[in-house]
């Protein structure tokens, strides 16, 4: 998902550390307004939209397999199974 290379990583750090030292980094409304202005920059063709969702697909999918499912293990370990 986000293993981009280490040099590129720089660059995007400084945006996301930005944010958070605005307190920009709360997800209500701050994030889906700074993904939406972002799409707006795709060039406007079915192939690259979809790219794009594709991207936050892969977002979504990434931060369940990475933080949602251990965070999960830990509080059922913690409060026993369902």
């Amino acid at each position: 998902m986000p293993y981009i290379a280490q040099e590129r990583r720089a660059a995007l750090n400084i945006i996301v550390e930005q944010m958070v030292e605005h307190g920009l980094y709360k997800p209500d409304g701050n994030l889906n307004y700074v993904l939406f202005k972002l799409a707006k920059y795709v060039k406007p063709s079915y192939n690259e939209y979809k790219n794009f969702l594709g991207e936050l697909q892969e977002c979504i999918a990434e931060i369940r397999r990475k933080m949602l499912a251990p965070y999960e293990d830990i509080k059922e370990a913690e409060n026993g199974s369902v």
